[in-house]
Parts: structure tokens; sequence; C-alpha cells
């Protein structure tokens, strides 16, 4: 969080000046207001960037998420549980941070039951923490307290991420052994370029044979190993970072995003799975009171993709325009005829939210085919592969040696 220098009047209209941190200018003006301050002007301290070298996250500098989908489910579920049975939010809050086994859950929630009795809301106290707590997880927090169904909101929210780590789970499973596979051919590269090759490569020296174009490939992608692997390790590293940092921006992001869509097996299940996600967060959001194009902007950022959130984005612009839901989700063509054709039923009887929960189930049957037979489809592909490989060492080692060997039996 930034932090952000005011200066605002009081009831009595005296002037007043002070530091707030915060995400953003909004979210001063509306503590501000809170407190009953009109502010004239908020400005972000220019030393609001600097980090505190001793207080960097090693984990959040990796990449690793803040907290685990775990923690949040368990969260959604006790406040659910405790709010549900009238148990008052600061209270519950307070036990929530004394209970958590996560440091940052409990600090985050530690901060937020202090704003909490500062006279803020929930979901006020909620937005201050933007790597915890998703806009959509905030707002859908801000509609459960606006229409007193909070607890309501608590039990969509936890569906919602246990659906969301279902997914995960499943995908992560079917690549499991396509990651193995993959892994186990780098590291027998490794080692043939390292204690293999080079040991037939002396043997042929000193006999003298005349090498095929296979074997002085080999050879030279060996020898090219041995003599550049400091410069390869280091190329690698850096490689890695670049990379890294570079899919961190708008431009790499996008492209990666789009990128996973397209790749052959892969990318079918891994778009599913993202059209899966909208349909189920967009009833959320619609079942909780969100206005279409809010909800349409709140779904954009919960489906972690940005080329699926430009899609989404021009899907809300198309109806600001004037546009029906069916015709802008036409003309984003990321839905089958099928999915169009609910959708028209779901906008013609006013039962667009349970449509789109349908929607929703009938992509998660999809990804649950594609994911049961992932596997079956890509044990070709890492056939194929290995059998290249043995057929290259078979060309570049074995042959050779076959010819030494007629010659020996030809004298």
């Amino acid at each position: 969080m930034a932090i952000f220098s005011y200066v605002g009047r009081n009831a009595s209209g005296s002037q007043v000046k002070g530091t707030i941190e915060a995400t953003n200018a909004n979210t001063v003006a509306e503590q501000l207001s809170r407190q009953g301050i009109i502010p004239v002007a908020i400005n972000k301290s220019k030393d609001s960037g600097s980090t505190d070298i001793a207080n960097i996250d090693i984990g959040e500098l990796l990449g690793f998420s803040v907290i685990s989908l775990d923690e949040l489910i368990v969260f959604c579920r006790q406040m659910y549980a405790l709010v549900r049975s009238g148990v008052p939010i600061l209270r519950a809050i307070n036990g929530m941070a004394e209970s958590s086994t996560s440091d940052k859950l409990k600090a985050a929630l530690t901060d937020i039951g202090s704003q909490l009795e500062g006279g803020y809301t929930l979901s006020t106290a909620l937005s201050q923490y933007p790597k915890l707590f998703s806009p959509l997880f905030v707002s859908l927090v801000h509609v459960g307290e606006n229409t007193g169904q909070l607890d309501g909101s608590f039990l969509k929210l936890a569906n919602y991420l246990e659906r969301e780590q279902d997914t995960r789970k499943r995908i992560k499973t079917a690549l499991r052994y396509p990651s193995f596979v993959l892994g186990a051919i780098f590291i027998a590269m490794i080692i043939l370029n390292i204690f293999v090759v080079p040991t037939f490569a002396n043997m042929f020296a000193k006999l003298g044979a005349d090498l095929p174009v296979t074997t002085k490939m080999l050879i030279a992608s060996s020898n090219f190993f041995l003599n550049y692997w400091p410069h390869l390790l280091v190329g690698s590293v850096f490689g890695f970072f670049g990379l890294k940092n570079y899919l961190k921006t708008e431009r790499g992001m996008y492209l990666w995003d789009r990128l996973k869509t397209k790749i052959p097996v892969v990318g079918g299940v891994i778009e599913r799975s993202i059209l899966s996600r909208f349909s189920h967060t967009f009833a959320i959001v619609l079942k909780a009171g969100v206005p279409l194009t809010t909800g349409l902007t709140l779904v954009a950022d919960a489906v972690d993709n940005t080329y699926m959130r430009d899609k989404i984005l021009a899907m809300r612009g198309g109806i600001e325009s004037g546009d029906s839901l069916l015709r802008s989700a036409n003309a984003s063509k990321l839905f089958t005829p099928l999915v169009l054709q609910m959708v028209a039923v779901g906008e013609e009887t006013g039962r667009v939210d349970e449509l789109l929960e349908e929607v929703g189930d009938y992509y998660e049957r999809e990804v649950d085919y594609e994911l049961s037979t992932l596997t079956a489809r890509i044990e070709p592909i890492m056939i194929a592969i290995v059998a290249a490989m043995v057929l290259v060492l078979a060309l570049g080692i074995f042959t050779p040696m076959w010819d030494m060997m007629s010659a020996f039996k030809g004298k």
C-alpha cells in the first residue's frame, strides 16, 4: 500500500492535514468522509514507493501466492458460520485473527479489526489488502453488507474458491505425468552430453573412424555443452528472470495469456476452465444483486487471464452501448452456439444467473472429460519424443560402431 498526504476541512471548517496508508486515492477519500473530513487535496507521498529491504518477502519476490486457497476457504467458511450464528463482525474478525495459522492473514485480520473499531465497514477494511482479497471478494462482501446477507456472501465465496481449488488440482494431476517425462528427458540429455557422448567421441578419435553426420552433431553438441556450460547456466538464470519480468508487463502478460489458450492439447482445457470460472463467477455476482456492467468488470478481474479479460470488457462495452448480453457474448466469439442459446433463454426468461450456472456446469463437464483423456492424448507425444531421442543416439553412436565392426570383419 502507498502513503497519501491529504488536506481537508472538518465539520467546523478548520483545515486539517495528515497522511493515510491506503491502496489508492479513492480509498483515502472514503476514509476521510467517514471521519467527517471533506478532502480538498490528496497526493501520493514521494517516498511511498520506497521499500525497506528487511521487509521484502522472498515468496512474493519469486511470485508465490501471499496466502493459499485453503486458508481463504477456511476463512470464508468460518466467517459464514460465525455471521450466520449472529456473532458480531468485530468479534468474529478478532477471533479469526487469534486462531489463524497464517502470519500474513493474522496480521491483516488484526489490522482489519482495528479499522472496524474505528468505524470502517468490513469491505473497506478488506480493500486495504488487495494481495489477500481480490476485487471480486471485496465486492461480494460489500453487497452482503448492504443487503443484510453477509453470511450468504461468504458462503458464495467459499463455494467459488473450493471450485477454483478443485479445478487447479485436477489440472496439476493431469499434467504431472508429462512434466515427469519431460524432466526425465532433460536430465537424460545432460547425462548423455557430460558422460556418454564424450566417452564414445574419445574412442572414435583413437580409432580414426569416419563419422556420419549424426555422430558429428552429437559430438559437437556435447563439446558445446562441456565448454560453455557456465555461460549456459548464467544465460538460463538471466533468461528466466528476464522472461519473468517481461511477463509481468502488460504486453508480455497479454501475449502469454493468449498463447496459453492456443497450446495444442492443453490450450482447450485452459480455455474451458477459464470460461467455467467466468460463468460461475458472473452468476454469483448477478445473484448478489450487482449490476450487469459492474459484474462484468469484477468478473474480468476474476478470470486471471488478460486475454480473456479484454474479451469480457469488450462485452461490457457492447452492453453499455445498448447491445444485449446475447449480442455482446456472440461478438466476443468466446462461446459455443449451445451456450449462446442458453444465454438467450436466460435473457428472455429473466433467469440469466441460473442459466449462467448451467453454462458453468457445462464447461466443467467439458473440462472433466478433457482432463480424463489428457494423459492418453499426451502419451503418444511423449513416446514420439523419447523414440526420436533413442533414434538419434542409435544413428549417432551405434552406426559408426557397426561400420567399424564390418571393416574389421572384412579384413
